[in-house]
């Protein structure tokens, strides 16, 4: 396979303060649109709720991406990533793709109100599933070497913290109001999958990798409702951009979440050349 850039779209924890302000110099439309279908401003309440951060971050990457001077072979997204990402590749429209943002954010944040994130520092993917199967929680995010993340019950997750405490890691639990991708998930897959029944797609303009198979979409609907209940393996997803030929990876912002644990990840042992700097919203 050929080589090429890979961009890459983030997902919740990117936001920026001066987001809002760039996506409504930049995509006004697409502000008022994304107003309309939340029902209030979402930007004014990001940090609240992931019915609001999904939608407003969604905004910030695609408008990112529009002043992008880029030409990639490849794409991939960080969870909510996944639909700014295959929106970009054309499979999904625009105004289809920010319906399914909203409609995502909100049945995840209706899911489940009673669990919450834990990053274990330092652990390998080995070591958090251990520690995930001991405290009776879910192995949610493998971000990068030394970076996972575990997603269960509030109540469990002081368990997975002593767990990881008596392996010599820490533990740091997330501000996050919601178990997001572990099976806390599961009553928002059955109407996201019946709204993305409802969604036309087309071809894509390049290839985009979904970060829960590690491999090209084949069956975008049944992969993008799937995925709300299933680990990000972005660490995984990475190394196969890389070695699919990916020889240059360019996050659209908002911030630079994707561009630091790439660096992690490609610097590790046998792990290849580190991505470039991009500016967010270049």
């Amino acid at each position: 396979m050929g080589g090429g850039a890979a961009v890459l779209f983030p997902g919740q924890g990117s936001h920026t303060p001066e987001m809002r302000e760039l996506v409504a110099e930049r995509a006004p439309e697409l502000l008022e649109r994304c107003v309309a279908l939340v029902g209030e401003d979402p930007f004014a309440r990001v940090e609240s709720s992931t019915r609001f951060a999904q939608p407003a971050i969604f905004c910030a990457a695609l408008t990112g991406w529009d002043a992008l001077d880029v030409t990639p072979a490849f794409a991939a997204g960080h969870s909510l990533g996944e639909l700014s990402a295959l929106a970009a590749a054309g499979v999904l429209g625009r105004d289809d793709a920010l319906r399914l943002v909203v409609l995502r954010g909100k049945l995840m944040a209706e899911a489940d109100d009673s669990g919450s994130m834990l990053a274990i520092v330092g652990a390998t993917p080995e070591e958090a599933a251990e520690i995930a199967t001991e405290a009776g929680v879910t192995v949610a995010n493998d971000n990068a070497p030394g970076q996972v993340v575990l997603s269960g019950p509030r109540a469990a997750l002081p368990g997975a913290e002593e767990a990881a405490q008596r392996r010599g890691r820490r533990a740091l639990p997330l501000d996050v109001a919601g178990a997001f991708h572990s099976p806390a998930m599961e009553p928002a897959v059955a109407p996201l999958r019946e709204a993305l029944d409802a969604t036309e797609l087309h071809e894509p303009r390049f290839r985009v990798y979904s970060c829960s198979t590690t491999a090209p979409f084949g069956d975008v609907r049944a992969e993008l409702a799937a995925a709300v209940t299933k680990p990000v393996r972005w660490r995984e997803t990475v190394l196969a951009l890389r070695d699919a030929g990916a020889d240059e990876f360019v996050e659209t912002g908002p911030g630079k979440v994707l561009t630091r644990l790439n660096k992690r990840i490609l610097a590790a042992p046998d792990a290849g050349r580190a991505p470039r700097e991009a500016a967010s919203h270049a």
